[in-house]
């Protein structure tokens, strides 16, 4: 790792020893490191509630919350769910380490703690977890709905894209429960095998309006990755974009705006001020011919409901 790239890592330290806390700030900061500290699992779901680390090092042992069940809650918070937890423990008992992994760490160290030993794994955790990241902003950059879920039915990751789909589908966040126990549900259904890819069901059975779930194989250990697909068959932005040679961002705003939203719920919806989406719909009114929003709108409610292009 060059100094350059150590000056852009923060690494949030949750531990309730002081002594401990200034030894590992002292360490990281001497290698170029922003150190962040909390002394409670409280004040660590605090501090991620605000600021994304990079990495974070977890006592496993605390009053209160301790660092499984704080480690736990942190991969349930979405913008804090792919950052690494390593453990730091005196238990050294094969079930501690178990509950440490199980409770979504990536990595454990025991105490009294090696600093070379330390930066290493920390080197390593963190190229591992930009590469993935790296990936899932790929997938979103090609317009793709996909979220990683297991067996059980946890969402471990999903692009921004699947999160803006099943957001737009349910604000208050309650799609994202229902795709967790729908998944595994049917999974379970399956027994976990026997699967074969392209495989789907729907987010709500027997409703002809519901979303879709694709099951596309698996890409890690109890890691199973689903594609998203609206109830036409087939991702509807992806219609209007090719029909009408809209960019990605094009497509979504028209498709919006045939739904009947407002800019600034669009951009709520897309993560977009009000500005970027009016420059958007420009492009759109150009490239459709028209000249307002209910032509827009018009012309791509035609698209979609027409057999020829579904």
């Amino acid at each position: 790792m060059t100094d350059a790239a150590r000056t852009q890592d923060i690494v949030l330290v949750v531990d309730d020893s002081p002594e401990t806390l200034g030894f590992l700030t002292s360490a990281m900061e001497e290698a170029g490191v922003t150190v962040l500290v909390a002394r409670s699992g409280e004040a660590a779901l605090g501090i991620a509630d605000k600021i994304t680390p990079d990495i974070i090092l977890m006592d496993a042992v605390m009053p209160g919350l301790d660092g499984f069940e704080t480690c736990r809650r942190l991969k349930e918070v979405p913008a804090v769910a792919h950052v690494p937890v390593i453990f730091m423990t005196g238990l050294t008992e094969t079930e501690h380490v178990v509950h440490a992994l199980e409770s979504g760490g990536v990595d454990y160290l025991t105490k009294p703690i090696n600093l070379d030993e330390l930066r290493a794994r920390i080197r390593v955790h963190l190229a591992n977890a930009r590469t993935a990241q790296s990936a899932r902003v790929a997938l979103d950059a090609a317009g793709r709905h996909l979220m990683a879920v297991s067996s059980s039915g946890e969402v471990h990751w999903s692009t921004p894209q699947a999160s803006r789909l099943l957001n737009a589908t349910e604000p208050g966040g309650g799609a994202t429960a229902r795709v967790s126990q729908r998944v595994g549900n049917w999974m379970a259904g399956h027994g976990g095998v026997g699967i074969r890819s392209g495989e789907s069901f729907a987010l709500e059975p027997g409703s002809q309006q519901s979303l879709q779930l694709i099951w596309l194989g698996t890409i890690g250990q109890d890691e199973h990755l689903f594609r998203l697909i609206v109830p036409s068959g087939e991702n509807q932005d992806d219609v209007l974009r090719q029909h009408f040679a809209l960019t990605q961002r094009e497509s979504e705003v028209l498709l919006w705006i045939a739904r009947g939203k407002s800019n600034r719920d669009i951009g709520e919806i897309l993560g977009l001020s009000p500005r970027t989406v009016n420059k958007h719909l420009e492009q759109v009114y150009a490239k459709l011919g028209v000249e307002n929003r209910a032509s827009a709108a018009i012309k791509a409610t035609h698209v979609l409901q027409s057999p020829l292009e579904m």
